[in-house]
C-alpha cells in the first residue's frame, strides 16, 4: 500500500520500487552486488586480472613484497565498478545513509577470510570532526555497525565488540584524488591517533572502510594501533579500486565527487 500511495523509483536503475525496505534500491541491483572471488593478493587483497599474474607475484602484490603496509591482512567485499560503485558514492555524497547498514552486512562475507577475528575491536577509520559535521555521519561507523549487526545475527559475533572512538582524525586531510602513491602515504601521515589505548592493547583490531585504493590510510590507521599495543591489525572494506577493473559503465555519479576522493 505505501509503495502505490508514494510510489519511488530504485536510485540504482530507476525502475518503480513495488515493494518497501531495500534502502530505495530494488532487489535486481542488491542482487547485481557480487564479491570477488577471483585471483588476489594473499595480503592485501589487491585483485589479480589473471591466475597466471598471481602465479608470477607468488601470490603478493607489488606493495605488499615491498613491506609497505602495516596492516597484517585486508580484504575487500568487492571491486569498485557498476552497482557497487554507485551504492557507495550514494551512501558518502547524496546522503544515502540507510544504505550503510545493509551494505555493512556484505562485509560479513570478507569477515570470513580474516583469521580467527573472534574477540576483536571493530573499529571504524574515523572522519575529521568537520567533515562529518559537514556529511552528517561516518560512513565507515555505519559499514562498521551493519557487519557487527549481520555477524551478531548469525552467532558469528563471538567476544568481538564495536567501538567506534578508538581511532581519531586529529587533523583535516587534502583529498587523495590525483596525488601518487608515495604523495597519498605522506598526506595521512601523523592524521591519526588512538584515543583509549587500553581498549586496543594486546588486541586484535579489524578496521573498517568503505572504499580502499593503495591502502595508504588503512596503513596509517594500522601504524597508530600497533604503537599502541595492538597485537594484529586486520582490515576490511567494502570496495577496492584499481586501475586493472575500471569501471566502463554509467558514470552519471563521478562528476565532481571523484571516486578516488577518499576520506
Amino acid at each position: 500500500m505505501f509503495a502505490v500511495v508514494f510510489p519511488t523509483d530504485c536510485l540504482l536503475c530507476q525502475q518503480e520500487l513495488t515493494k518497501p525496505g531495500g534502502a530505495s534500491v530494488c532487489d535486481a541491483c542488491w542482487q547485481s552486488l557480487e564479491p570477488w572471488l577471483g585471483p588476489s593478493c594473499e595480503r592485501c587483497g589487491l585483485p589479480f586480472a589473471s591466475l597466471q599474474t598471481a602465479d608470477s607475484v607468488d601470490s603478493l602484490c607489488g606493495s605488499c613484497r615491498h613491506g609497505e603496509q602495516e596492516f597484517d591482512l585486508a580484504r575487500s567485499y568487492g571491486i569498485y565498478v557498476g552497482n557497487l560503485r554507485k551504492m557507495t558514492l550514494q551512501l558518502k555524497f547524496h546522503g544515502q545513509e540507510y544504505l550503510g547498514y545493509r551494505l555493512g552486512a556484505l562485509l560479513a562475507r570478507a569477515w570470513e577470510a580474516l583469521p580467527e577475528p573472534d574477540s576483536a575491536i571493530v573499529a571504524p577509520v574515523p572522519l575529521h570532526p568537520s567533515r562529518r559535521r559537514q556529511r552528517g555521519f561516518n560512513q565507515a561507523e555505519l559499514l562498521a555497525r551493519g557487519l557487527v549487526r549481520k555477524l551478531r545475527k548469525e552467532g558469528r559475533l563471538g567476544g568481538s565488540r564495536l567501538v567506534a572512538g578508538s581511532l581519531r582524525r586529529i587533523r583535516e586531510t587534502l583529498p587523495q584524488v590525483g596525488l601518487s602513491v608515495s604523495a597519498r602515504r605522506e598526506n595521512v601521515s601523523g592524521v591519526f591517533s588512538v584515543g583509549r589505548p587500553e581498549q586496543v592493547r594486546n588486541r586484535t583490531v579489524v578496521l573498517v572502510d568503505d572504499v580502499m585504493t593503495t591502502g595508504a590510510t588503512l596503513s596509517a590507521c594500522a601504524a597508530v594501533l600497533k604503537r599502541a599495543g595492538a597485537s594484529r591489525v586486520l582490515a576490511l572494506s567494502l570496495a577496492r579500486a584499481t586501475p586493472q577493473f575500471p569501471d566502463l559503465g554509467d558514470v552519471e555519479l563521478a562528476s565532481p565527487i571523484d571516486e578516488f576522493k577518499h576520506n
